[in-house]
Order: C-alpha cells, then structure tokens, then sequence
C-alpha cells in the first residue's frame, strides 16, 4: 500500500513516528460465502506516534522505546479470535490496541485486501485516531 507520508503539526509535530510498513498476513475475513472458507492475504500498515520524551533512549535499551513487537503481537492476537466479517472491524480494534500502549499517542492504520480484484492493486480502509 503507497500511503502519502504528510508532516505531522501540532502536539504529533514532536513526535517520533514508527511504523509497521506491507506486514502481510493470512486470515479469515469477509462477508461472502467464499470468503469465509479460507484465508485471505492482508497488507497492515501501521504508524504510531511517540513524544520524543517518551521514547527517546539514553541507555540504548528497547524499554526506552515502544518495540515493534507490540505492533505484530497486537495483531496477532486479533486474528487468533477468529473470522472477522469487516476490514473496517480489523483496522479499528488494531487502532484501538495501538492506543492502549501507554506511550503511543496517535496511530495510523490501514489494511488491504490485494486480492479482491484482478483490475487493481488491493481494496482496503484506513483510520487514524488519537487519546
């Protein structure tokens, strides 16, 4: 997925963007009969935004910094639970999951589904939110 990276402006201006960039995963989505037969591939993207005084390391140690174990691991665990009918639903409890570390601020998700159609790159949703 080519997403358009703009500047962030006020309080996310001070912030350290980290991402989760083309994570590909298999999983049951879908509404249509034959989605819920098998997996589908789906491309996650993920950003979240950190105040530089929160993760900024002095020691060089990861528990100065969120790590991106967090990202994968969230996402991991949401589609253990099953199928999900909606990308909307996947996006929007991945967001919600970024926002209950406490040091994110702001997350960007979006996912895609690349094999929907045989005419475009993928059909996919996107959600930003913040605390």
């Amino acid at each position: 997925m080519n997403s358009m990276m703009s500047i962030p402006t006020g309080d996310l201006a001070e912030c350290r963007r980290m991402f989760l960039k083309n994570y590909e995963i298999s999983m049951n989505i879908g509404v249509h009969d034959f989605e819920k037969k098998g997996e589908q591939r789906v491309i996650v993207n993920i950003d979240v935004y950190v105040k530089l005084g929160d993760c900024t390391p002095v020691r060089d140690q990861l528990s100065e910094v969120v790590d991106y174990d967090f990202m994968r691991d969230t996402i991991a665990r949401i589609i253990a639970r099953g199928h999900i009918q909606l990308q909307e639903t996947l996006c929007d409890e991945i967001a919600r999951a970024m926002l209950e570390h406490p040091l994110v601020l702001a997350a960007r998700v979006a996912t895609e589904k690349p094999d929907v159609y045989p005419d475009c790159d993928g059909v996919g949703v996107e959600v930003f939110c913040r605390k």
